[in-house]
């Protein structure tokens, strides 16, 4: 490997790493993570949740199959930079249209490749996700160090890749409507609800509870978005006017929304949950699950007492909550993935629990 290096990434910590840039060459500030999927980059690449995050991967080969045209979450990502081993520009794929440097420049997604990956995850595992800089190899430590500690890290996640206006995805022999609440919702939880029998109606982070029921809806569903939970107030608001009225389900971000609007708790992890192989325990049938996960915060356990909820999923790694539910609401959340972009598809029986209760609750209201 050459060794005339072009990128260099700075962390708060006082560490850095040097390597070579592609995609991109714009200088980035963002939250490093890691992720341990063996594939999927092209959904990682693009999920909304990753607003302002630099990925680092663990799989060392990326870029081998390319870019395709179905598999994005977003038409237009968002996420800061990736950072991977060996990057392959020369992808051998049939469904293959770009290759992933030229996506990342279209989307001015930093990229640097060359790393020792293995040393960056054990680092943030051990210091935790962290602020770092990336930036050209010229750029010193010491004056890298000063951009870092005068940058402030953005907390309007929610807002930035939330849909700006209403639109809607309907499905051939529809049995019902669901109103879904994009915090950044990921494409293939809307064919997934499609598949399920759903029409969907997405509408944007901040719709009122009042604009929500003028749809007419059967079911709500609360998306995956990036950032801290709290920061959400008026998805949270909505939430707490409308539960009870209707079956609500939520998937990741709005796991934690629904248990915020409860009055539960929730606390950042040390470098949260990314990649494809996570298991989950469900409480209630006692099997497990491998799931796909995406999220750097968790509901506390200890705050669920006297909210209604009751947990119904933990994560068998580190025991944290991954599943609530409310019975006499007809609510429930999961903090994992079940529509699997990437990853396994042991949860994809959720989307159909999510009919089931619709189904019930309209035979219990005489609708």
């Amino acid at each position: 490997m050459k060794n005339d290096f072009t990128k260099k990434i700075i962390l708060e910590d006082g560490s850095e790493y040097l390597g070579y840039g592609f995609g991109s060459d714009s200088e980035k500030f963002a939250e490093i993570v890691f992720n341990t999927s063996m594939a999927g980059y092209q959904e990682i690449l693009s999920d909304p949740s990753y607003t302002y995050q630099a990925v680092v991967m663990t799989y060392p080969l990326i870029g081998n199959y390319g870019m395709n045209n179905d598999d994005y979450e977003t038409e237009v990502p968002t996420i800061s930079a990736m950072i991977v081993r060996e990057y392959n520009d020369f992808p051998s794929n049939f469904r293959s249209c770009k290759t992933l440097s030229a996506v990342m420049k279209k989307f001015d997604i930093a990229g640097v490749y060359g790393i020792d990956t293995r040393a960056l995850t054990r680092k943030i595992r051990n210091y935790g996700s962290c602020k770092a800089l990336i930036c050209d190899a010229s750029v010193s430590l010491e004056e890298g160090l000063k951009r870092l500690e005068a940058w402030l890290p953005e907390t309007d996640g929610v807002a930035k890749v939330s849909t700006k206006e209403t639109w809607r995805s309907p499905t051939s022999n529809p049995k019902y409507n669901v109103v879904a609440i994009d915090c950044g919702i990921k494409l293939n939880i809307v064919r997934s609800l499609n598949k399920a029998g759903c029409n969907v109606t997405v509408v944007p982070w901040d719709t009122s509870a009042e604009e929500i029921e003028s749809y007419k809806p059967d079911g709500i569903f609360i998306s995956n978005g990036p950032g801290n939970p709290e920061d959400a107030v008026p998805t949270i608001e909505a939430i707490k006017a409308l539960k009870g009225k209707y079956p609500i389900f939520g998937i990741c971000l709005g796991h934690q929304i629904i248990s915020l609007a409860h009055g539960a708790k929730t606390y950042k992890l040390k470098f949260g949950h990314r990649g494809g192989n996570h298991p989950v325990k469900n409480l209630k049938t006692d099997k497990v699950e491998i799931t796909s996960q995406n999220h750097s915060y968790a509901v506390d356990d200890k705050s669920l007492a006297g909210t209604g909820l009751e947990a119904t999923h933990i994560n068998l790694l580190d025991n944290t909550i991954e599943g609530v539910e409310n019975k006499d609401a007809c609510i429930f959340s999961v903090q994992y993935h079940p529509e699997s972009a990437p990853g396994p598809q042991d949860s994809g029986y959720l989307f159909k629990d999510f009919v089931e209760l619709m189904k019930e609750y309209k035979a219990k209201e005489g609708k």
